[in-house]
């Protein structure tokens, strides 16, 4: 086997896209594709209102997307 020398600089970069490859592999691997464990629209606007991390106007924002994705309705 050769011995390859490489800088610091290189080593790091190779490391970084290493574990971002890595990563990105872990994500496809998941069912990306299945669909929601609730289909109740109003359920998962009460989710995120309950965390209290969004204002109105998001809440409401994420509501109507909701009711015009294809994944909820009935």
């Amino acid at each position: 086997m050769a011995t390859i020398t490489i800088s610091k600089k290189e080593y790091r970069e190779l490391i970084e896209k290493k574990l971002r490859y890595e990563y990105l592999h872990q994500i496809m691997e998941e069912d990306i594709f299945s669909s929601p464990p609730t289909k109740n629209i109003q359920e998962v606007v009460r989710g995120f209102k309950a965390t209290k991390k969004y204002n109105r106007r998001f809440v409401n924002s994420l509501e109507k997307g909701l009711k015009r994705s294809a994944c909820f309705k009935i």
